[in-house]
């Protein structure tokens, strides 16, 4: 029962109001997309000017050690809404299967408890339409796939399937422009459609208010929303997620000029990660004004790591191995950040182990709501460190993307280091994975391979690594 239905309950029955614990709390979780976890001020970074989330990050709890649940962008994000392990629900990877009606989300189950939801920016967890051509999939060949947000419980929608420029998002030059992005369009009129469409909660085409930084169009309608609910006093559960930096990059011009100094690329990259950073000074700020910062949960995170090869792309995993698509540290661990003033004191770090999938039970436990029983869940409550500072994880995070795996404790990594492996006509891969294991907190780097002087560590982390694989029963993606 709802804290709404309760208070009620009690007026009915008993003519008196009652003594309940306090409101619960409003909850906004704000993700990028491919942002690396070297690429904010509150991680190092002294070009890419982030002010916003570094003072979010002093405001309140830092996260060095937190984890996307894939290298890549669709898996994560499901891995947020269920709590479970992509394998679990069948979204391997980016433009594959959908969220399906089996799946409980955190919407659905808030709802339940008596929040208003919505959903803005990038879903990317099933298509948006059955009718037209849309983004990557969308439109009548891909119909089985159609799961948009409002069927997942979500009441309001600003949403798009998959990714759009950062900046005039419906957007892009004629001809072939390039993948990484371009400069800002000085006449729309000679553009031409980017391909992809923002949609609402009725299955609608948005069609207002789509010129200039798509953080700040996605912004424009996230705000409104949430102020609704603070003056109508009803909890609310927003998703925030910005396609950011995601390519194609393209900054406006007041942010492409604070970078004047560097090529396209670069330029365009900084800049759009700037102008999000101000969305996000934004959304505090319009917390703030309505007096509900207080008791609002705030996340900050990414859903993998950096695009591109590290020589040429602008994005940066800071000090860590791999990226984007690698199950090495620089793929999976990226920047986070939690605020929540009437619970967590400002300028706490923390390198507490944890994942995006630990999101759902977190959240349910801080509402008093049990977690599902009737499948697996992957995460674990964050409350423990939330409240008393925790420093160790209570059980191993598990990966998999493609034939990659990895098995991380509060110490160790087990990993085999390969994406996909040869097989024979039949299948069956050609040769087994070959392990390699790391001290995290000796080597965060992922620089020197200690299998072979701990071998007992690799068969233990092996056998726990290989059960919960098998626990995950891959789902056909076609489906």
């Amino acid at each position: 029962m709802s804290f709404r239905c309760m208070a009620t309950l009690c007026v009915l029955l008993l003519g008196v109001s009652c003594d309940l614990p306090a409101a619960p709390p409003n909850i906004v979780l704000v993700m990028c997309d491919d942002l690396g976890w070297g690429d904010t001020g509150f991680n190092g970074n002294t070009v890419i000017k982030t002010p916003h989330l570094d003072a979010m990050a002093r405001a309140g709890l830092k996260l060095n050690r937190f984890y996307s649940a894939a290298p890549v962008c669709s898996p994560t994000r499901g891995s947020v809404l269920t709590g479970r392990h992509p394998y679990r629900y069948g979204i391997l990877t980016a433009n594959s299967g959908h969220m399906t009606p089996q799946e409980l989300t955190l919407a659905e189950l808030l709802r339940k408890q008596g929040y208003t939801t919505g959903h803005f920016g990038k879903w990317h967890l099933g298509t948006m339409t059955k009718t037209i051509r849309d983004s990557n999939r969308g439109g009548p060949k891909h119909v089985a796939h159609f799961s948009p947000p409002q069927n997942n419980g979500f009441d309001r929608c600003f949403s798009t399937e998959a990714k759009v420029p950062t900046f005039d998002p419906m957007l892009k030059p004629r001809g072939k422009p390039s993948g990484n992005g371009w400069n800002y369009l000085q006449d729309r009129a000679a553009a031409v459609p980017y391909g992809t469409r923002y949609w609402d909660q009725r299955g609608e085409v948005v069609t207002e208010n789509l010129e200039g930084d798509d953080a700040r169009v996605i912004m424009d309608r996230a705000v409104p929303f949430i102020t609704q609910a603070a003056e109508q006093q009803k909890p609310f559960f927003v998703v925030v997620w910005f396609h950011t930096p995601h390519l194609p990059v393209v900054a406006g011009p007041d942010h492409a000029k604070l970078y004047a100094e560097y090529d396209d690329f670069p330029r365009n990259y900084y800049g759009c990660i700037t102008a999000m950073d101000e969305q996000v000074g934004r959304l505090r700020q319009t917390l703030r004004d309505l007096n509900v910062a207080d008791n609002t949960l705030v996340t900050f995170c990414s859903d993998n790591g950096p695009e591109g090869q590290a020589k040429t792309s602008p994005g940066l995993a800071g000090p860590y191995r791999g990226r984007k698509r690698d199950l090495y540290e620089g793929g999976v661990r990226v920047p986070a950040l939690i605020e929540w003033p009437a619970k967590i004191a400002a300028g706490r770090v923390s390198d507490y182990p944890a994942v995006t999938s630990d999101y759902l039970p977190t959240i349910l436990e801080l509402l008093g709501v049990q977690i599902p029983t009737d499948r697996a869940i992957d995460g674990a409550s964050l409350l423990p460190l939330i409240e008393t500072n925790v420093t160790e994880r209570p059980s191993p995070i598990g990966f998999q993307h493609h034939d990659a795996l990895a098995w991380t404790d509060n110490r160790y990594k087990l990993i085999n280091n390969t994406r996909k492996r040869k097989r024979d006509p039949n299948g069956k891969p050609l040769r087994p994975p070959v392990f390699e294991l790391y001290d995290l907190l000796a080597d965060p780097q992922e620089a020197h391979d200690i299998a072979a002087e701990h071998p007992e560590v690799v068969k233990r982390m092996q056998t726990e690594l290989l059960a919960w694989q098998a626990s995950c029963k891959p789902v056909d993606s076609r489906q």
